[in-house]
């Protein structure tokens, strides 16, 4: 499968200490999903992908390329949603004008369609809109640029619950064969059953980066209301009326990966409970 982003021994900071050391990633076509604590760095990770802030060490190829010459060939295949965003003073309709022939393989059907789904309106003045309508309208219109990588900053931030099931659609609908799309979020309950693969960021390095059925293939989890402490059990949490555990072997039923649990099993347990 065609690598999209390809990342070796990187190494980023702000000051003296590294926020990146020696990160390595490898990302193909697909729906990732990018987790990480406050701090891991999974914005600036993105900044770096798309050539908005440069490695200190290390390599990074973003479609083939080195994204901080930022060439307009690269540019043209590659969008970038922040999770601040900015709208100008111009009605939707003026804004896909001016910005849809950057992208050659923009799908002006496809943004109708999700200006439709998201029941947002392009005939009224960007900054005129809530939080919520903006966001979507650039979401919308992100997913219309049909560029072999998308980067979406914490999406989901600012849209009420009929919206993140919107979205869910949204993103569903992509053309995941021919692009790779990275969600940062901290809002892992909405994109469950959505992501996939998982890449999770700890202390400086990529300490997961694999997809739902290799974690289903080597954990699952379950619900006991015995005590687990000195059982055959990987992790648990206590929750009302017993315990949820995770253990070694084969899931049966993608819906009992709960992505919340994994995160807070893979962080405190680190890679290799998983293998």
């Amino acid at each position: 499968m065609k690598t999209v982003i390809d990342i070796e021994n990187m190494i980023f900071g702000y000051g003296k200490e590294p926020l990146f050391d020696e990160l390595n990633l490898n990302v193909t076509p697909g729906l990732y999903g990018l987790l990480g604590k406050n701090g891991a760095g999974k914005s600036t990770l993105l900044k770096i992908i798309s050539g908005q802030l440069y490695p200190h060490g290390g390599s990074c190829l973003t479609l083939g390329e080195n994204p901080g010459d930022r060439t307009p060939s690269l540019l043209s295949r590659l969008y970038y949603l922040p999770e601040d965003i900015y709208v100008p003073e111009i009605k939707g309709s003026r804004y896909v004008e001016l910005n849809a022939p950057f992208y050659p393989d923009f799908d002006h059907k496809a943004f109708r369609r999700s200006l439709e789904l998201f029941e947002v309106t392009d005939n009224k003045k960007l900054n005129t809109l809530s939080y919520g309508q903006k966001k979507k309208f650039l979401i919308a219109f992100a997913v219309a640029t049909n560029c072999p990588l998308i980067l979406l900053d914490e999406p989901t931030n600012g849209l009420d619950i009929p919206s993140k099931s919107q979205f869910r659609q949204v993103a569903a609908s992509m053309d995941l064969e021919r692009c790779a799309v990275i969600i940062s979020t901290h809002q892992v309950r909405d994109m469950e059953m959505l992501i996939d693969p998982i890449i999770i960021v700890d202390k400086g390095k990529i300490i997961m980066n694999k997809s739902m059925d290799e974690i289903m293939n080597s954990c699952h989890i379950e619900f006991q209301e015995e005590d687990p402490a000195g059982s055959d059990a990987v992790y648990w949490e206590k929750v009302l009326g017993g315990y949820t555990v995770v253990k070694r072997g084969p899931s049966e039923d993608a819906r009992n990966m709960d992505l919340e649990f994994l995160f807070n099993l893979t962080i405190a347990k680190g890679p290799a409970a998983l293998d």
